[in-house]
């Protein structure tokens, strides 16, 4: 079964391609609106070799939004994980501070961004700020959910041994709250890679980055050059996410 499965994983994306194909040969899709297959890949080909602009390859612009989405990522990961964990241990402040999570969180990450172009200016800073805010959140709730799903009997078995809240913290909220800190950082390395084109298309002046290129490709109408943007956001993206599940399956193998 697993075989098959693998196989259908492989097959099934393949035919719809070959379809995908075969109706923009027989004219379904007109090639300067929806190229195919085929197109896409040359487009591809393309911003390896050449670039857009020229000499600006797609490595070139596939690291320079790694580097702004793993900027965000990480400060979202060290700032919302800490609190998280605060949060799900302390009631006071969960009564507190839930009122104001969710009035933020609910503001999509593209409302911040007038804000953060008057906070930071065009450049690196503005952008991974956006993306920062598409992580925090989803982190930070999972954290706060891990936290609170510890067992209570685990936590007073810890203090009748004797340890302190120090210990609580590092022995057993942290690893009982990990799988679903895990969880909360596939979601919000997700939402960050959703809001890389939007933040390099307003917060960007280098000239580099996977959103800045398909704006590039917009502005000269060539949509198999968008598409193949959209590829290359989509595979790193998948990558990414494949990186983040395997740590996490080495890491609690005790699972």
């Amino acid at each position: 079964m697993n075989y098959i499965t693998e196989k259908l994983k492989i097959i099934f994306p393949l035919v719809l391609l070959v379809l995908w194909q075969i109706a923009s040969s027989l004219g379904f899709f007109p090639p300067h609106n929806i190229p195919s297959p085929i197109q896409i890949l040359n487009g591809l080909r393309e911003l390896i070799v050449i670039g857009l602009p020229p000499g600006s390859s797609l490595f070139l612009h596939c690291f320079e939004s790694l580097l702004r989405v793993g900027s965000g990522f990480l400060v979202a990961l060290v700032t919302a994980v800490p609190l998280g964990i605060v949060v799900g241990r302390f009631a006071v402040l969960r009564i507190m501070l839930t009122p104001v999570i969710e009035v933020i969180r609910p503001i999509p990450p593209l409302a911040w961004i007038p804000l953060a172009i008057i906070w930071f200016g065009i450049g690196f800073q503005s952008a991974t700020f956006i993306i920062f805010l598409g992580c925090f959140f989803p982190i930070l709730l999972s954290t706060i959910s891990g936290v609170l799903s510890v067992e209570k009997r685990l936590i007073e078995a810890a203090k009748t041994l004797g340890a302190t809240e120090k210990i609580i913290f590092l022995k057993v909220l942290i690893p009982g709250s990990t799988p679903s800190i895990f969880t909360g950082a596939r979601i919000g390395l997700g939402i960050g890679w959703m809001t890389l084109v939007a933040a390099e298309f307003t917060g960007v002046k280098s000239g580099y980055g996977l959103g800045y290129m398909i704006m590039v490709a917009r502005d000269i109408q060539r949509p198999d050059l968008v598409i193949a943007g959209m590829v290359a956001i989509g595979l790193l993206g998948y990558l990414l996410d494949v990186g983040v599940r395997r740590f996490e399956s080495k890491l609690l193998r005790w699972r």
